[in-house]
């Protein structure tokens, strides 16, 4: 059984260790390196990094549908393609290249959160559970039939990171327990209940501004989601200020945005309650506790924060 894997971040990672560990991996496929942080450094992927330590083939194609990637996949002549949050969407002559077809570990509870940030979107609007769908995978954007899932709770205090993170080894060893039962024939895929489609579309960094118009615990929701990115930001006298911890409590409503002070923490008024802020990150700054802030921060209680929708 030859298999080729693809993938990119943190996520793929343990699926491409399992999958290594019980069959030949032929070749890799993940993003391009590119530039991050203000000095635009070149970083690889985890996956690069990872394959590279373990010496197996990598092919960083821009788009994989370009003829030479097409033409490497064929050399590789895998059997079975595995993608794990790949990050492109493969064109069906890559689809129909390997006997068994492509199969994809995606983070929810298909058909619920199709699309490129289920795990962000499943907190963001409160589900109390989530988990790995294993499918085979067709044309559509996560539209193909249903090999096995595992569904697990969410934590009310779990943020995106520490879901993803979650998953990634539930998402391992899913897999691992699917594929010889697939490949022996005694799991049939399952096309997936359409009706109940829900999207989660890609993030992209100013998803994260806060509207103080929302709930507060739409927006305690939301910074637990975008942790760490895209982060949940709101700007302050020109400079973009990241709530790194929040949580809501029951207040009197008031001006949405408005700050003011309970117990030592700024706290922001909302549509409804109040949100506190536990953990800031100023722009260029460390992370620090919501009472050091205001303590540094002349003028920042009493300050009015625009919402996204006014900026």
């Amino acid at each position: 059984m030859r298999i080729v894997f693809m993938g990119s971040p943190e996520f793929s990672v343990p699926s491409l260790e399992a999958l290594a560990n019980a069959y030949p991996i032929v070749g890799v496929v993940t993003q391009p390196d590119r530039g991050a942080g203000r000095g635009r450094k070149i970083r690889q992927s985890v996956v690069k990094v990872w394959s590279s330590e373990h010496a197996l083939p990598i092919m960083q194609p821009r788009r994989i549908r370009n003829p030479e990637a097409i033409e490497q996949l064929k050399d590789w002549t895998p059997d079975l393609i595995v993608v794990a949050a790949f990050g492109q969407i493969l064109p069906e002559e890559v689809l129909e290249l390997p006997e068994w077809g492509c199969l994809n570990v995606h983070a929810s509870l298909l058909p619920r959160w199709r699309g490129a940030a289920p795990i962000q979107a499943s907190i963001f609007h409160g589900d109390t559970e989530t988990g790995i769908t294993i499918m085979k995978m067709d044309a559509g954007l996560d539209t193909g039939p249903v090999l096995t899932q595992c569904s697990t709770p969410i934590d009310p205090q779990e943020t995106g990171g520490q879901l993803a993170d979650r998953l990634s080894k539930i998402g391992a060893k899913l897999l691992i327990e699917t594929i010889p039962s697939y490949l022996e024939g005694s799991i049939k895929p399952i096309e997936q209940d359409h009706t109940k489609t829900t999207y989660a579309p890609m993030l992209k960094k100013s998803d994260g501004a806060l509207d103080f118009n929302l709930t507060a615990e739409e927006l305690e929701r939301q910074v637990r989601a975008y942790e760490p990115w895209p982060g949940s930001f709101f700007t302050w006298n020109g400079k973009r200020i990241v709530v790194r911890k929040a949580h809501a409590i029951p207040g009197t409503a008031g001006t949405p945005g408005m700050v003011t002070e309970v117990e030592e923490l700024p706290v922001v008024s909302t549509s409804q309650g109040l949100l506190v802020l536990e953990i800031l990150q100023p722009a260029g700054r460390k992370s620090m506790s919501g009472d050091s802030f205001i303590r540094g921060a002349r003028g920042f209680l009493s300050t009015e924060l625009y919402s996204r929708s006014r900026e």
